[in-house]
């Protein structure tokens, strides 16, 4: 038996999946990695997909984290909530960062696909819309944006309804005896 064949076998390695799940099958690798279709024959429009794919899965998580943080605060579960809200602060470092990797994309190689992405803009992105919400900037116009979509205009208008962070906070405050003026206390 070779050396790394040795290491292989006293770490007890698992070689055969076909009787349990692999790391590609619980993380759904195949389907994410054939969600990019680039549109234009760019060189630079896979990275500009993968850059904005990968900042929605980011997003989802701080949207996960920011609603679990807001139950929190509304439950008084403080510690719990500042974790969650550490977590959501790494994350938009992670954010910021991943655009340094975009930014290596020329202006003359951005115009090159830029036609091909017609109308679209990460301004549409409901999940931004969401976090917006989450952290309580809420505008109704906000919402027409994603009105050609019935089920991302469901998505978006449940965020703009729900009580945001902000809200919960301002709450949190009042309850504790600080003079929150009742106006932003019960402004959702």
């Amino acid at each position: 038996m070779s050396e790394p064949e040795k290491i292989v076998h006293e770490e007890k390695a698992q070689f055969d999946f076909s009787q349990s799940m692999s790391y590609g099958d619980y993380l759904h690798l195949d389907e994410m990695l054939k969600a990019q279709h680039p549109l234009s024959p760019a060189h630079d429009e896979m990275l500009f997909i993968v850059q904005h794919q990968t900042s929605e899965l980011w997003m989802k998580l701080m949207l996960h984290e920011l609603m679990a943080a807001t139950r929190r605060i509304a439950t008084e579960q403080l510690p719990d909530a500042f974790k969650m809200l550490a977590r959501v602060s790494r994350i938009m470092e992670q954010l910021v960062g991943a655009w340094r990797v975009l930014s290596t994309m020329t202006p003359p190689e951005y115009s090159a696909m830029r036609p091909y992405l017609a109308s679209s803009s990460g301004f549409q992105s409901a999940q931004y819309r969401c976090i917006e919400f989450a952290l309580g900037n809420k505008n109704a116009a906000m919402l027409k944006p994603h009105a050609h979509r019935a089920d991302l205009l469901a998505l978006v208008d449940a965020a703009y309804r729900t009580l945001s962070l902000y809200d919960e906070a301002l709450r949190l405050l009042a309850r504790r005896g600080l003079a929150v003026p009742p106006g932003y206390v019960e402004r959702n």
